[in-house]
């Protein structure tokens, strides 16, 4: 139980220098990643959803963005615009079919046709 205790104030310490950092830095690409990544590992879905549209706008023609935003959507159990989203990232150049099976945040679309479409799209 301790080391739980343990790594999870090593999470919020780490959470919180860098949201201090990104108020600094707003447009900073790296540290926005870095913060949508721990606000998902914490299970902060919403704010990791808002960092990865924020994202999305600073870096429209990233495919691992909008992959990214497409787990966000998933976790939030907003299909509709995780497969948008995910179609626009493999549209863009992600080519992780791989990943994209073993992905658990994109579970929620696993068994929906049009997932199942998009990784016929990338191959084996």
């Amino acid at each position: 139980m301790q080391t739980k205790h343990k790594v999870n104030a090593e999470l919020r310490k780490e959470m919180a220098f860098l949201e201090a950092l990104a108020r600094r830095c707003p447009q900073d690409v790296d540290v926005l990643k870095a913060v949508g990544d721990l606000y998902t590992r914490a299970g902060r879905y919403e704010d990791g959803l808002k960092t990865d549209l924020e994202l999305v706008r600073l870096c429209p023609r990233e495919s691992l963005i909008w992959y990214n935003l497409a787990c966000s959507y998933a976790l939030l159990n907003r299909a509709e615009e995780a497969l948008a989203s995910l179609e626009r990232a493999i549209v863009l150049g992600y080519r992780d079919a791989r990943w994209i099976r073993e992905d658990r945040d994109l579970d929620l679309l696993k068994k929906d046709q049009r997932f199942i479409s998009l990784l016929q799209r990338l191959g084996p």
